[in-house]
């Protein structure tokens, strides 16, 4: 059974046995400590939940919240603790960066503190900040002691007391103090608590300001987007107020580069073992083949329960992973799994530059990408659904069979076409 299998079985009998839901109605918040959790299944693993997706059924359909109030407490209640990430533009900034470092890989960029480490010492951060950082500040610690409100719950605060809190980086310069909260994963939200806790506890232990970051990397692109907290006691009150991407690779792919390969790369016959993907984020698909490779096989409920993906979507971009012969499928403690495909093995082991080509080929290499791509240059504007349900339905595909089915098929077409004008740069930058 999955680890959120696992946890919705436990958090039933612990609402049964405790009548979470009545105590909710007649009090709004309900406490738990971890040694009543611990009758049913670990508390750390079941109050860990970085994205809405990994929350418990029962939480999700009743717009349940647990947090941390000390340590071995959580409140719970019906409050909302995560934060969807906004869009951010295309544009990428590119820094120039002779890494002279040998234990620090770029092009194989594997975890949250190496990410956090490449965006320090190529001056990412620094860039980003405004002023020269140094890491000062990492690792578990406990929280200060706090109030703070949640959603319409004002009326009611919450008091945190020594919760034991993970700050992933804290880089201090001449006049701020940047948190960074970071993951090697995309996700749709985050949760807040992540960047509120940290910002407290040091909003009232220094002077200088405090920058609160979020981090992604994901196939040479650092995200980095900064956010204010505009009631310091309003969970709730996060706002947007920086973003920019940076990439660190100094190849430029212009239009020529992709009308070149247009031309140039062959087609292959469409795959008769796998379906036509349903997978509209192709940033997505490289990103679940890093995690693949970063850890040689990746079952599905590992997929499910730890990268922001519901068990529909792990099928689906498993299964364009195996469409453009990347992955194949294995098993791991007799649970479906996926290991790189020698084909998606030999790309991981370039550099990213040459990586983003490949990715650009293995898309052009299936007939119905590149008529779109191409459809796209005749009109100087990318087509619309019906054009490319046309293409597709000239284009023998595998279990592609209904109208309904072709529409949601040409959503990831679409995608993936948009992903390769993405990285054009030259016109991003106009």
């Amino acid at each position: 059974m999955s680890e959120a299998n696992l946890n919705q079985s436990a958090w039933l009998s612990l609402f049964d046995k405790y009548d979470i839901f009545n105590q909710l109605e007649q009090n709004k918040f309900f406490n738990i400590t971890a040694t009543q959790i611990n009758e049913f299944r670990q508390a750390r693993l079941m109050t860990k939940f970085d994205n809405t997706s990994q929350l418990p059924h029962i939480f999700f359909k009743h717009g349940i919240g647990i947090l941390p109030i000390s340590r071995g407490t959580y409140t719970l209640g019906k409050f909302n603790i995560f934060h969807k990430f906004e869009d951010i533009p295309d544009e990428v900034e590119h820094i120039n960066f002779n890494n002279i470092y040998e234990t620090l890989d770029f092009n194989n960029i594997s975890s949250e503190s190496t990410a956090i480490s490449c965006a320090s010492i190529s001056k990412i951060l620094d860039d980003f900040v405004g002023e020269e950082l140094v890491s000062t500040v990492s690792g578990r610690m406990g929280s200060s002691t706090f109030e703070f409100s949640l959603d319409k719950f004002h009326t009611k605060k919450i008091t945190v007391s020594k919760a034991q809190i993970e700050i992933d980086g804290g880089y201090e310069g001449e006049k701020s103090f940047a948190l960074i909260e970071a993951k090697n994963y995309i996700s749709d939200d985050f949760i807040i608590r992540q960047l509120y806790y940290p910002f407290r506890k040091w909003k009232e232990t220094i002077q200088k300001e405090i920058k609160n970051i979020y981090l992604t990397y994901s196939n040479g692109i650092f995200e980095l987007r900064e956010y204010v907290f505009t009631d310091i006691e309003g969970y709730n009150s996060i706002n947007l107020v920086k973003s920019k991407r940076y990439a660190i690779y100094n190849t430029v792919i212009n239009v020529e580069t992709i009308q070149q390969l247009i031309l140039t790369t062959p087609t292959e016959p469409e795959p008769t073992d796998t379906p036509f993907p349903q997978a509209d984020s192709f940033e997505r698909v490289i990103n679940l083949c890093e995690l693949i490779n970063t850890s040689e096989e990746l079952g599905k409920d590992e997929i499910t329960d730890n990268y922001d993906f519901d068990a529909r979507q792990t099928d689906y971009y498993l299964n364009a992973c195996k469409y453009l012969g990347l992955t194949e499928k294995g098993y791991k403690d007799e649970v479906i799994s996926a290991f790189l495909s020698s084909k998606g093995k030999a790309i991981f082991r370039k550099d990213i530059s040459t990586r983003r080509i490949d990715f650009i080929k293995l898309i052009l290499s299936k007939i119905v990408f590149k008529e779109t791509l191409e459809l796209y240059f005749s009109k100087a504007c990318m087509p619309n659904k019906e054009e490319v349900v046309l293409i597709m339905k000239r284009s023998n595909l595998n279990n592609v069979n209904s109208e309904e089915t072709y529409s949601r098929r040409a959503s990831t077409v679409l995608g993936w076409t948009n992903w390769i004008i993405s990285q054009i740069e030259e016109w991003n930058s106009q």
